[in-house]
């Protein structure tokens, strides 16, 4: 389960380095750069993930991060 929370995180920040730089620059009110260093510290810590944040990230900021996201696309 862990290892599936660890890369949908992943799979997100490799989408928001893949924003544009207008879009970004746009909407600060999205956390662009946490969310891209959040998914690199994943890629790269294997051994040093802090599961406890994982899901702290999950629960509090992902759902925010959604509206957020819906919010641009409509």
């Amino acid at each position: 389960m862990a290892l599936a929370l660890a890369r949908s995180i992943e799979i997100i920040g490799e989408a928001g380095s893949r924003v544009s730089l207008q879009l970004r620059t746009s909407h600060p009110e999205v956390p662009w750069a946490d969310i891209v260093g959040m998914s690199n510290r994943l890629v790269h810590a294997y051994f040093d993930v802090d599961l406890g944040l994982l899901c702290d990230t999950i629960a509090g900021d992902l759902p925010l991060l959604i509206v957020q996201l819906e919010r641009i696309l409509s």
